[in-house]
């Protein structure tokens, strides 16, 4: 957000320079920096920077004039163009602009796509071989990107070999990127060793390569193998529960539903892998938080391939985490349309906006209606409900559901610890320690060496007064597990603290306060204990400290301010 508004700052002062030196420039040029095109420039690029498309065209077409002075114009403009899904304007606005003795990355690579799309291949590789010179200057992709695309020429031109040859040409640096489009190539030209090539990217562990399980059942599918189809997706449900794109393609298959499988995605048509191609790159992006470059190549992806409807779900999260709420809310509710997999992830992404728009009750009401609706309920969906409650606090609603969702679990299924666990936690949070204290103790008992959740039972213990031998060396054994966590540390410096062993307490105490140094809690245990060793000023001014923070509760200011006229009465020893 400070990136932001340091760039709109910029962007304006620039503006207001311009404008106040507007008549020196009119005589220069009068058609170009009259006031109106200055301000609709900078406009247009504040607006850009905001990821408000519509509003950045709306200005940059106005000053379309800039175009022969001004490269950053073009390029600005250009991806405007594509983020507002008007193709045909960017193809020819890129036509206008290109000079062969200049290299502009976005002109080439939306000039190429164009001559291929219109089969005219020479063109299209002339534009995608400057890609590789252009991309020396962009360290992420360098040669990356002409020669995949080159790649994907030659094999609509039947040209086996050259195609081969070309992906080749990408540095060794792309190792993955270069597998994922080797594996498609040999599924164009339907290779003999395709399902081979598939197979060793799912099982490379180094990478997560789950979402390929899709694309070799579809392959079985265009084959007509349906058992193998079937069976590879319900092996790789079960390993990859979270992944909706296989969830869904499960639940497809399910039905007998092949062709509509099939329709998101065919290996015989170049325009669907280099689709793909581009979704990998946005992927890049949006994960290192580059969302607009992220959408820029969203919208080319969907552009050639429109029918694969589930990538748009990257395009939703990368507005959501924009803060463009009714963009992200208009995609999801488009997403429904995939089925009743996408329909409820959708549906809870609605609801998580809807939070802050309209309220938890009514994001929660909306949420469970949707659960209502569902046919045939699965555990994914109980989990998933009960940790909406869970997290907006609705405890006794989590505790419904998760309750619902161990019902028709697999008694050996490996995520029953886990939802032992939540709901133990949402138990303890309403008072009841009894339920609390068995699921949390079932949960450890079935997976003993989950840090987080010995933690959670021995700190309750410890701050009850109870089993603290046991508890104690409970929260030996977590910090063992997670020595960085500066919740553990606390617990165990914690559990010293009451044991009077206050030597030790400091140890571990101040070891968590270097770890998480303004987490008020944490500064006042560790206070407490520096105060207990006699350290009184260093405890005074670290208890002084905590009423500076802003998230310390009153009930907690209150009692620090108590400790500071009075400092720990010896009943509290």
């Amino acid at each position: 957000m400070k990136s932001l508004i340091k760039k709109n700052f910029i962007l304006l002062l620039l503006f207001a320079t311009f404008s106040l030196q507007s008549d020196v420039f009119a005589k220069a040029d009068e058609q170009r920096y009259t006031k109106d095109n200055i301000s609709n420039y900078f406009l247009g690029l504040v607006a850009a920077k905001e990821n408000n498309a519509e509003k950045a065209y709306s200005h940059l077409k106005k000053v379309e004039k800039l175009k022969n002075k001004h490269t950053d114009f073009n390029t600005d403009f250009i991806r405007t163009l594509v983020l507002v899904e008007n193709f045909e304007e960017a193809f020819a606005f890129s036509k206008r602009v290109w000079k062969k003795n200049i290299f502009f990355f976005e002109a080439d690579l939306l000039l190429g796509i164009n001559f291929f799309i219109n089969k005219d291949y020479n063109n299209a590789e002339k534009h995608f071989l400057r890609l590789n010179k252009i991309s020396r200057y962009n360290l992420i992709f360098d040669e990356f990107v002409g020669n995949a695309l080159i790649a994907w020429s030659k094999a609509e031109q039947g040209k086996e070999e050259a195609s081969f040859n070309s992906l080749s040409k990408i540095p060794k640096s792309y190792k993955n990127l270069k597998n994922i489009q080797n594996s498609f190539l040999k599924c164009f030209f339907d290779s003999k060793d395709t399902q081979r090539s598939f197979e060793n990217l799912i099982k490379n562990k180094n990478y997560n390569f789950s979402r390929y399980n899709f694309f070799l059942t579809n392959y079985y599918l265009f084959k007509n193998e349906i058992k193998k189809a079937k069976d590879l997706i319900r092996k790789s449900r079960t390993k990859h529960s979270s992944n909706l794109l296989i969830k869904q393609t499960d639940y497809l298959l399910s039905k007998n539903k092949f062709k509509k499988v099939k329709s998101f995605y065919n290996c015989k048509n170049p325009k669907d892998s280099i689709a793909e191609f581009f979704y990998i790159i946005a992927n890049i992006y949006s994960n290192e938080k580059e969302y607009e470059l992220s959408n820029f190549y969203l919208k080319i992806s969907y552009y050639l391939n429109k029918d694969f409807l589930a990538n748009q779900t990257l395009l939703a999260e990368n507005f959501y985490y924009q803060k463009k709420y009714e963009y992200s809310k208009k995609i999801y509710k488009t997403i429904k349309s995939l089925g009743q997999v996408y329909s409820w992830h959708a549906t809870k992404k609605i609801a998580t906006i809807l939070i802050d728009e309209k309220g938890k009750d009514y994001a929660a009401k909306l949420l469970q209606k949707e659960f209502n609706s569902l046919p045939n309920p699965d555990f994914e969906n109980y989990y998933q409900l009960a940790n909406f409650y869970k997290n907006n606090k609705y405890f006794e609603e989590s505790i419904k559901h998760y309750s619902s969702a161990l019902k028709i679990l697999n008694k050996d299924h490996i995520l029953i610890p886990k939802v032992l666990e939540r709901r133990g936690t949402s138990y303890e949070r309403i008072g009841d320690w009894k339920n609390a204290e068995k699921d949390l103790s079932k949960s450890l008992e079935i997976l003993p060496d989950q840090a987080h959740v010995l933690n959670y039972l021995a700190y309750t213990w410890i701050d009850k007064g109870i089993n603290l031998e046991e508890g104690l060396k409970m929260l030996k054994k977590a910090n063992s597990l997670r020595g960085d966590d500066g919740y553990i540390t606390d617990s165990l410096g914690w559990a010293y603290y009451v044991k009077k062993n206050y030597i030790e307490a400091e140890i571990y105490l101040q070891k968590a306060v270097e770890l998480l140094p303004y987490d008020p809690i944490i500064n006042d245990h560790y206070a407490d204990t520096l105060w207990m060793l006699n350290k009184n000023i260093q405890a005074r001014y670290i208890w002084g400290n905590i009423l500076k923070i802003e998230d310390a509760e009153e009930e907690l200011k209150n009692s620090i301010n108590n400790k500071l006229i009075f400092g720990i009465k010896k009943n509290y020893n």
